[in-house]
């Protein structure tokens, strides 16, 4: 097992194509400046020991130092072990709703991206708790199975968008026995708690059945609105712009709300609704909500004593840019005989 320490600094790496074109532009602009100066050919013989190979192996090995000094920044680290871990906390699921009516805008950024702030901001306040996300529209499907690796969780729900799942419609009855379903036959006695987080449009028939099958699992329900009672438009963006809004069978706007009746009626069991327009709020009812709620101890295998690795990459780097100094630009022996790019004398 593998984990990057400082996974910041790799986006140092996008330079590299830069650095790539900076060389050619260079290139070309060297050649223009000969063709200027007089007939190409001329200009060669002129400099007959100047090699175009030793100008691209050094920027090879230039590029690849650069690119081992940025790995040694963000120092990978390698498990050398794994050891069983004792923990103290129960299951959490997060039940979050990727129908088309999560893009309206009625709350910021939108009431999809606000899932995900509430969510990530929850994850931050967990210690041993184990974790799990399942998204739904029309059907549902697991999209992190129950683990204790949050920054796994925090990658996966990123990706989480209304593109997902192609039917529409709220099927809720599903998201609860998907999330159900992660809980293993033997953590029995762990306590579940499943955290929906929605606007709490189109849940249909389905909603009086997932809460006996939540109560039959021993699974509590906090249920999340995100949205406003005014509602708003649905927007449907191409490369990030706004192109149209959605629309009925008549042609005009859909205008879709918060249902907040019907998210209090799914949760009515434990009282377990609280609005998400504002995260900060949305944290302390979940912690309170937490306080309450027996833990359970578990066992959980996970690597330990994770080592650096950054001191290789370094060393590599050091390397490279020794060899660069020793790399003269102009042609060796057997080099010229290659006659690679065509660099020998006409």
């Amino acid at each position: 097992m593998w984990e990057l320490d400082e996974i910041k600094y790799a986006y140092l790496l996008f330079a590299i194509p830069f650095l790539v074109l900076i060389f050619l532009y260079n290139l070309y602009w060297k050649r223009k400046k000969q063709r200027e100066f007089g007939d190409r050919d001329l200009v060669r013989k002129l400099s007959p020991e100047k090699s175009l190979f030793k100008h691209i192996l050094k920027l090879v090995v230039v590029l690849l130092a650069f690119a081992s000094l940025v790995v040694a920044l963000v120092n990978p680290k390698i498990g050398t072990k794994t050891e069983t871990v004792k923990r103290e906390g129960i299951d959490i699921v997060f039940a979050m709703d990727v129908s088309k009516s999560m893009l309206c805008e009625d709350i910021a950024p939108s009431r999809l991206e606000k899932s995900k702030q509430i969510v990530s901001q929850l994850i931050n306040q967990f210690g041993s708790d184990r974790i799990g996300i399942v998204a739904y529209a029309g059907s549902a499907f697991p999209v992190l199975p129950i683990t204790t690796d949050y920054s796994v969780a925090k990658m996966f729900l990123q990706s989480i968008n209304t593109d997902m799942v192609s039917s529409q419609g709220t099927s809720l009855d599903d998201a609860v026995r998907i999330s159900a379903g992660f809980f293993k036959e033997e953590d029995k006695k762990v306590n579940k708690l499943l955290i929906l987080i929605s606007d709490g449009e189109d849940h249909g028939e389905g909603a009086g059945t997932a809460v006996e099958e939540a109560n039959k699992v021993g699974m509590k329900i906090i249920t999340v609105g995100v949205g406003t009672e005014k509602g708003g438009p649905i927007p449907l963006r191409k490369n990030g712009v706004i192109e149209s809004y959605k629309r009925d069978s008549n042609g005009d706007p859909v205008n879709t709300k918060l249902n907040v009746e019907a998210l209090k009626n799914i949760s009515k069991s434990t009282k377990g609704y609280v609005s998400g327009n504002n995260t900060k709020e949305v944290v302390e009812y979940v912690k309170k909500a937490l306080d309450n709620i027996e833990k359970t101890e578990f066992k959980s295998e996970q690597f330990t004593d994770y080592n650096s690795q950054f001191q290789w990459f370094l060393g590599l780097a050091f390397v490279l840019l020794s060899l660069d100094v020793f790399l003269l630009e102009k042609k060796t022996k057997w080099v010229r005989n290659l006659n690679l790019f065509n660099e020998k004398d006409q």
